[in-house]
């Protein structure tokens, strides 16, 4: 390995494998992108699920972000205990989270907390909640613009109904609209573009109804990473990209318009070398997300080996080049699914200036952290 490679790490031996790396220096290249594209802090609301930490949230905080969103309450409390002033929870709450959130409001009253829903029962669990702890409960409503996975579709006439509902609530506040397009993720970006637009049409047409029938829709959250410069075209919409702050090699191949780098590096070592052109790391799918296809990491070093098989705690490669690695060698791997890969890990390495500094914890790694 070349000294000068950027995934370098001078202090390398004392960082036990597999492990998480985090460049500093490329997290704040993509922090600094995400600002660019969207013109200003005020338009973002990035998705804290990739990353899951506490110190990552608190940069973003001193950047001017303090809008966020999340997938579990322990991210939503995450975010309030590193200063987030507006927080949306975009799962809809069913059985006791919606009691776990308003407890959350509660415990901090500076915070404005959110949840979605697309369905009457989901809003009386919230109105509920709300109502029991004395807090008030931003709802957005929940639209369904193609993914067919949560969601009511725009062209519903039930979708102003709900949204009447939440408006006439006690202790509801109705934030606005949050449209995920998740299914939308073609490689070309005007093919993307323009399916975005399409899918879009049904959710302005419901906005203005809404405002024509006295809603006060506030936000429009739109979009996830393959389509966050899509939409930050329209400054009527919010920005909740997530996977840009760390990126990975899944969306890298896919979408070279988004020139975000991969910040995260998966140290693993060679374990065993079990024939002539075998090598078998300590890199199984314990220790990268494991749904996708085989290659899950493509190692900087061979990044055309093949791969023979993958257990719990091993990854065996076959490379013609096996001869050149030695048992214990370092190999480094960005991997094709960042946000589960993530969640994998307790901590990650932080490296800056080429040696690994401080050890980050991933806060909301467990679904649970007090509320």
């Amino acid at each position: 390995m070349s000294p000068h490679a950027w995934f370098h790490v001078e202090n390398e031996t004392d960082i036990a494998s597999p492990a998480l790396l985090l460049y500093r220096e490329r997290i704040e290249h993509n922090l600094q992108l995400m600002l660019q594209i969207a013109g200003g802090p005020e338009r973002l609301r990035p998705h804290v699920k990739t990353h899951k930490m506490l110190t990552l949230i608190q940069r973003q905080v001193e950047l001017g972000i303090n809008r966020f969103k999340a997938s579990t309450i322990a991210e939503a409390e995450m975010c309030a205990a590193g200063g987030a002033k507006d927080i949306l929870l975009a799962m809809p709450c069913v059985g006791p989270n919606g009691h776990r959130l308003a407890r959350l409001a509660e415990a901090f009253p500076g915070t404005q907390f959110s949840a979605i829903a697309d369905d009457e029962a989901t809003i009386r669990t919230l109105a509920a909640a709300a109502q029991q702890n004395q807090v008030t409960l931003g709802v957005f409503l929940e639209l369904d613009c193609g993914m067919g996975r949560t969601g009511i579709l725009p062209s519903n006439e039930a979708a102003v109904f709900l949204a009447h509902v939440i408006k006439d609530t006690p202790k509801l506040l109705f934030r606005g609209l949050h449209a995920y397009d998740g299914h939308i993720h073609d490689p070309e970006l005007e093919t993307r573009r323009s399916r975005c637009e399409e899918a879009y049409v049904p959710v302005l047409a419901l906005r203005e109804r809404l405002i024509g029938e006295g809603v006060l829709v506030s936000e429009l959250v739109a979009g996830g990473s393959p389509t966050f410069g899509v939409h930050a075209a329209f400054p009527d919409r919010t920005l909740s990209p997530g996977t840009t702050v760390l990126w990975d090699f899944g969306y890298g191949d896919k979408h070279p318009d988004l020139p975000f780098l991969p910040a995260a590096i998966l140290l693993a070592r060679v374990i065993s070398k079990p024939g002539a052109d075998r090598l078998t790391l300590d890199l199984g799918h314990k220790s990268v997300a494991p749904e996708n296809p085989h290659p899950r990491v493509r190692f900087e070093e061979l990044p055309d080996a093949e791969v023979v098989m993958q257990s719990e705690e091993h990854l065996v490669l076959k490379t013609d080049r096996a001869h050149e690695f030695q048992i214990g060698q370092a190999l480094h791997g960005i991997p094709r699914h960042i946000c589960p890969t993530v969640s994998m890990y307790g901590e990650a390495v932080v490296i800056e200036d080429g040696r690994s500094s401080q050890r980050w914890t991933v806060t909301a790694r467990n679904r649970r952290i007090t509320y």
